[in-house]
């Protein structure tokens, strides 16, 4: 088993950053540093992607893995006994989930961010059909389809005229992060059903932008947060408001943690 990758900056209470997509903290290094006066934080790499394992060959990916290799980063920056504040995004928030309903001993509080858990929904089948429907198109046509049949997906739109496109690659695919996720996170992450019994009043808070409202993982937040009583929040934003707005972003995952202890 290879050394967790990861990043560390910042003083006062750990929080762990878990990111979406392939696992890749680009763009994520804003936000770090909006955080890093009020928090140390360490930031995931899951595949090592930032610290030169772009390019190596990729499997497909597990949820729990990633997990223990969070519970792991955090045995390396926490005192035994000690927990940490959680912010999960995207797939890295379907992490967070299965970190704090596995690990909960290192975890002091979890913000998850839209987790696409749609299996969870009422049609669940029938949007976990249409991830399936998204790998595919990337299999055929390759990652710029595939990214326009999701945003469908995603916001409940018509699936318009798709771009003209052929598959990557393998060695265009392992130089990818998007076709990286694509290729090996999209459908294991999606096909993840939290265990809602472990986080049923946990230390934990589902989270959507302001954005994406009534889109599909706004809608799978709320649901989860409905089943297993803990708040649900806005956050500002879409499902990429922690890089498109990182200040405002971090102003209110700080007042959400913080507040969590008081």
């Amino acid at each position: 088993m290879t050394d967790p990758y990861y990043d560390v900056q910042g003083s006062g209470p750990v929080l762990l950053v878990h990111p979406g997509g392939a696992g890749h903290p680009m763009g994520l290094e804003p936000l770090a540093q909006a955080l890093a006066d009020r928090f140390t934080v360490v930031t995931c790499d899951p595949l090592g992607l930032a610290h030169g394992r772009l390019g190596s060959p990729v499997d497909d990916q597990r949820v729990e893995e990633w997990s223990d290799n969070a519970r792991r980063v955090l045995d390396r920056v926490l005192p035994d006994g000690e927990s940490a504040f959680v912010l999960g995004t995207s797939a890295g928030a379907v992490v967070a989930l299965d970190l704090l309903a596995r690990h909960p001993e290192r975890v002091r509080h979890v913000v998850a961010h839209e987790p696409p858990c749609v299996g969870l929904l009422p049609d669940g089948p029938r949007r976990r059909a249409m991830f399936r429907e998204v790998y595919d198109t990337y299999r055929a046509a390759g990652p710029r389809a595939a990214a326009v049949r999701m945003t469908a997906g995603l916001t409940d739109q018509p699936v318009p005229a798709l771009p003209p496109g052929q598959p990557l690659t393998r060695e265009e695919e392992l130089g990818t992060p998007a076709a990286l996720f694509l290729a090996h996170v999209l459908l294991p992450f999606t096909s993840y059903d939290p265990d809602l019994t472990a986080l049923a009043s946990a230390p934990l808070t589902l989270a959507a932008g302001t954005d994406s409202h009534r889109q599909l993982l706004y809608r799978t937040a709320e649901f989860v947060a409905e089943k297993t009583g803990v708040p649900f929040t806005e956050f500002p934003g879409g499902h990429l408001g922690a890089l498109q707005h990182p200040r405002a972003f971090a102003d209110r995952l700080t007042e959400t943690l913080l507040g969590s202890t008081s």
